[in-house]
Formats: C-alpha cells, structure tokens, sequence
C-alpha cells in the first residue's frame, strides 16, 4: 500500500492521490524509505573520507 509523502497514511494501491489529505501520490513511493537510507549510507561514507583526508592534508602544529 502507498503511503503518503505528506500525511504519511496509508492509501489503495490504484490511487492517485491521497484519500486523506488529498496530495498526489508518488509513483514508486514504497521505494522511498530505502532511497533515503542509501542517500544518507553514502552521505556518512562520503563525510568519514573527508575527515580522514583532513586529518591528512592539514598541518600538525602546536598550539599556543
């Protein structure tokens, strides 16, 4: 079953649009949970080799 973007109710799987708030429905809405998981997989991946090339490419110094 569909579930709305928006109001996040459940809908019949031939719907166009919402039967509660009335939006229209994505077409692969039931992939959406799992597109977003892989976007923020590779965000954290992308975030760790920035960080670990930082630690690289800066300078170690002291401070004061």
């Amino acid at each position: 079953m569909p579930k709305c973007l928006y109001c996040q109710q459940d809908n019949p799987p031939n719907d166009a649009e919402c039967g509660t708030c009335g939006m229209p429905l994505p077409e692969h809405a039931h992939r959406a949970p799992q597109r977003r998981q892989r976007r923020f997989m590779w965000f954290c991946i992308g975030l760790t080799v920035f960080c670990f090339a930082m630690m690289l490419w800066l300078p170690r110094g002291t401070i004061g």
